[in-house]
This record gives structure tokens, sequence and C-alpha cells, in this order.
């Protein structure tokens, strides 16, 4: 076998094991969320309490995720995969055997730590696996796939619970990820991030500020936004992320340098992501909700009819990671956050309480459209902004950015749909749901604002999607 035949099958099985990996931690977001009333009918327990369910995945992993890229780095990238991908699938497997409300929130949280390891070095072995010139297809079929994870989820969620058990939530992650481990043991090379140290005051703030800033958003809606412990939490965590900055300015060998953030392009991405995720995540969240509550739909036909949006991205993803090859991420990124603001405006004007399938399906499809072309380069351009050392760290903040968003956005649009409507009526759901997407629509276009302020690429390096060695250098130095 020729070198170049084993390098790209093992480019192959990289992208194979981090895609499916990537998969099974994304689709945890909201996988649970339609399972919801099944697992209070089996385990009891208040609504509000079963929340948890959903929050103590998300704590900890948003918190986890720059301190899991970071063990990478230091320990090899390949074997904390392996240490990551381990714990996970050995909590989904408590989660499915969870006696009580509280061991499955206690298994919920470990599966967090799990995914908080091994998403964000599911990039960086994607990288040192994939040749520069392809690197724009291969990052745009691993956006595919995450892409339909983070859409699918109440789908894939709603159709296990109604047709066969809430467990199966959980246990479709364990065959999954004993196929994955030998193959991840055989098939990925190790790399490590030369120098790579722990930076345990900066995680220790990191990790602190996050918590409190996580923690506030999710129990905002429930406990009020002037209650002494989300204000509590809101303020600490905002004072620890103020610290983080400030040792990521001042300390020698930061976990999060902040001088990444004077590369227009780090700074363009990141912010895009957040806004991007903000604005998804919580339409997503109240759409699901409407098409069952208000529409009638059962779980299994909801999801059905939201394909042309959430099956869109593995039609699109690898095409818009072939455009980014050949113009480069920006333009791809705004085009589809763009398409995704209108999709949610769209579905603001028609959204009625007898909304026909006809009148919400263009909104679908454009935002699924619009959703493909975002993840397909978006991962091109975090890697690419930065120097190949620091592309493990990179990917965590960039991911840890995305965790925070999506909490921002179930947060910010389910006080918008209180404040103005309800779960009385129809009538009164609409009346919440219409701002709330409105909102939605804003803050992507937001985003798609935000990446055009990452600079054009000046020159191609083979074909790639990252900026020539030059320009590389510049926009960290700019």
């Amino acid at each position: 076998m020729s070198q170049q035949t084993a390098q790209r099958r093992g480019a192959a099985w990289a992208l194979v094991i981090t895609s499916v990996a990537g998969f099974m931690a994304a689709l945890d977001n909201l996988v649970v969320t339609t399972a919801l009333p099944s697992i209070r009918e089996d385990l009891g327990g208040a609504l509000h309490d079963l929340e948890w369910t959903v929050s103590a995945y998300t704590l900890t992993f948003a918190v986890l995720l720059m301190f899991g890229a970071a063990l990478g780095d230091r320990f090899g990238r390949r074997r904390l995969f392996i240490v990551g991908l381990t714990v996970f699938t050995g909590a989904s497997a408590a989660a499915a055997l969870a006696p009580g409300l509280d061991a499955l929130i206690a298994a919920r949280a470990v599966q967090g730590v799990g995914a908080a390891i091994m998403m964000p070095l599911t990039l960086t072995l994607l990288t040192a696996a994939v040749a520069p010139a392809k690197r724009g297809m291969a990052y745009g079929i691993w956006g595919a796939v995450n892409g339909l994870a983070v859409a699918s989820g109440p789908l894939i969620g709603g159709s296990l619970t109604e047709h066969v058990s809430w467990q199966w939530i959980f246990w479709l992650n364990v065959p999954l990820g004993l196929a994955l481990l030998p193959l991840a043991r055989l098939r990925l090379a190790e790399s490590y991030a030369p120098g790579a140290r722990l930076d345990i005051a900066g995680t220790l703030l990191a990790s602190g500020g996050l918590f409190g800033i996580v923690y506030a958003l999710v129990r905002g809606p429930l406990d009020g936004w002037t209650s002494a412990t989300v204000l509590v939490s809101l303020i600490a965590g905002i004072a620890l992320l103020g610290g983080f900055i400030h040792h990521g300015i001042r300390s020698t060998a930061p976990m999060l340098p902040m001088r990444l953030f004077r590369s227009r392009a780090f700074s363009g991405i990141n912010a895009a992501s957040l806004l991007m995720f903000l604005g998804m995540f919580g339409s997503i969240f109240l759409l699901s909700q409407y098409m069952q509550g208000v529409l009638g739909y059962s779980p299994t036909e909801a999801g059905l009819r939201m394909l042309p949006w959430t099956g869109m991205p593995m039609l699109v993803s690898p095409l818009a990671g072939y455009l980014s090859d050949r113009v480069g991420g920006r333009p791809v990124v705004a085009a589809g956050l763009f398409l995704q603001a209108l999709g949610l405006a769209w579905y603001a004007v028609v959204v009625a309480p007898d909304a026909t399938y006809a009148a919400q399906l263009p909104a679908l499809i454009i935002s699924g459209v619009g959703m493909a072309l975002y993840f397909a380069p978006a991962a091109n351009l975090v890697m690419s902004s930065v120097r190949p050392q620091e592309q493990g760290i990179a990917s965590g903040a960039n991911n840890a950015l995305r965790e925070v968003g999506g909490a921002l956005g179930i947060a910010v649009m389910s006080s918008i749909f209180t404040a103005q409507g309800g779960y009385d009526s129809a009538r009164n759901f609409v009346d919440g749901l219409e701002p709330a997407l409105w909102v939605g629509a804003a803050t992507v276009a937001l985003a798609a604002v935000a990446a055009l302020f990452i600079p054009a690429r000046r020159a191609a390096t083979g074909g790639s999607g990252a900026a020539s060695p030059k320009s590389h250098e510049d926009l960290i130095a700019a």
C-alpha cells in the first residue's frame, strides 16, 4: 500500500470516527426534551425538576470543554478522546438504567463530562489526519453530521420514546460508543500540542465563570431573573470570567491566550457561532413544542415534518465545504446565516394556530440550507484562524461559546414566550412564539454581520479554505 493511499484511508477513518462521536455528543443536547413527560411518568418528580436532565448535561458540557481540550493537548489527543468516549458511553448506560430521578440527573452530568473531553478533540484529530487541501470538504461532512444531530434531537428522542421507551435515547449511545472505542485506538494517530501545559488557575476561573453564567441562564426562567440565586450566580460568573480574561492577558502560558481575539478571523467566527446557536437553539426548542402542542402532531410526526430543516445539512454541507475550499469560508458562512435568519423571519410571518404545512415548508427549507452553509465552513474558519499548536484550545473555546449560546437562546426565547403568551391555548402559544421567532431571526442576522468582519482570504494554499501562510500570520498578529 502506498503512503498516499494509507493517508487517504487514515483520513477517511478519522472522518467517520470523529463525525459519529460528535453526533453522539451534539445529539444529547436536545434528545431528552421530547421524552420528559415519559420520564416523569416512570420516575416521578415535578416538570421543573425533570428539566435538570437537560441542564445537568448542558452545564458540565459547557463548563469543561476548554479543560478537555487542554488535557488532550497535554496528554495526547487520541488518548483523551478515548477517555472521554469511555466516560460518555458508560454514563449513557447508567442513565438508561437509572432507578430514580436523582440517579438520572447524576448520570447526565457525567455524560456531559465525557462529551466535554471528547467533543473538542474531534476537530483536532480530524485536522491532523486530513491534508490541508481536503479539510474544507472534511469539515463540511463533520459539520453536516453535527448539524443533523443538533436539529434532529427532538425527532430521535420523540420516536424512540413513542415507539420503544425513553431509556433507548441513552441505550442508543452504547453500541455506537463500543464500536468507536477499538476503532479510535487502531485507526487514529496520536498527536500533542508542542509545549502544552495545564493552566490550573485559568481552568478554575473559566470553569467557575461558565458554571455561574450557564446556571443562571438555566434557572432564570424558572426562579425569576431577579431572584437571589440567579443574580448571585450571574454576577459571580461574570466576575470569574473577567478574572479569566485578565489571566489570559497577563499570564505567560494561559489556557486561552486573549491575543487570539485580536485576530478578526477568530473573533468574528466565535461571535457568529455564539449568536447563531442563541437564535437557532431557542427557535427549535419552541417550534418543536408548537408542532406538537398547537398543531397536534405526535413527536414522530413533528420530527418528520421538520426534516426539510433538520435533514438539509446532510445534503448541502458537503457542497458548502467544497465551496469554502474554492472561495473561502466567510461568504459561505455569511450567506448561510442570512438564509437562516430569513427562514426564521418567514416562520414568524406564517405561524398561526392552524398554519398549514405548505405554509411552513419554505421557511423549513430556507432554514435548513442556511444551517448547512454555516456548519460546513465554520469549523474550517475556527481551525485556520490560529496556529496549529493552538487548534485544540480554539476548538474548545468555540464549542464552549456554542453551548453557552444554546443555553442563552433557550432562556431568552422562553422568557419572551412567557411574557407574551403561554400554554393555556393555541392562540396564546402563537402570541408568545411569534415575537420569540422574530428575536431569533434578528439574532442570527447579527451573527451574519459578525461573519462579515472575518477577513477575506487573500490567497489559497493548495486549494484549501485556510489563509496563506503570510496572511495567516497577519491574522493572528492583527
